[in-house]
């Protein structure tokens, strides 16, 4: 299975920064990782962090659990946890959020509601994360690409 976007492909086999598939499992169970966290874990843990489900409200539990030993095993950075958005836009296939509208429209793209609606939700999540103006989003383009939007 494949978990990794190709505009990540230059730290996905190190995994020195976190994936979107991380980013994206981290938003659905509610907790702040830090790249620092990350950072300490071995590589097989990360690994682990990639590949574990966060689909059912048991995954999510046990996926919440994993972070807590893994944070407490290898730092001593404490987890803080995110509020859970009940509808996150990422899930929502009929509104293209502000951010990532105008980010299109700077990069010169017109991302029309038929495509944001053939997304899959991990894709809408990465176009919404690429776009916050506090992300370095030198990849938002190259994930328009990757996504078949250009």
């Amino acid at each position: 299975m494949t978990y990794f976007f190709q505009f990540e492909d230059d730290f996905v086999a190190s995994l020195r920064c976190i994936p979107m598939i991380v980013r994206y499992k981290l938003d659905t169970c509610g907790v702040k990782l830090k790249l620092a966290h990350w950072n300490e874990f071995p590589q097989t843990e990360r690994q682990t962090l990639v590949e574990q489900p966060t689909t059912t409200p048991s995954d999510i539990q046990s996926y919440r659990n994993l972070l807590q030993q893994l944070a407490e095993k290898y730092t001593d950075i404490p987890l803080k946890d995110l509020p859970v958005e009940e509808n996150p836009a990422w899930l929502d296939c009929q509104t293209i959020p502000e951010t990532v509208q105008q980010k299109s429209e700077e990069t010169g793209v017109k991302l029309t509601l038929e495509q944001w609606q053939n997304l899959t939700p991990v894709q809408r999540f990465a176009l919404i994360k690429l776009s916050r103006p506090s992300h370095e989003n030198h990849n938002f383009l190259p994930a328009l690409k990757e996504f078949n939007i250009v």
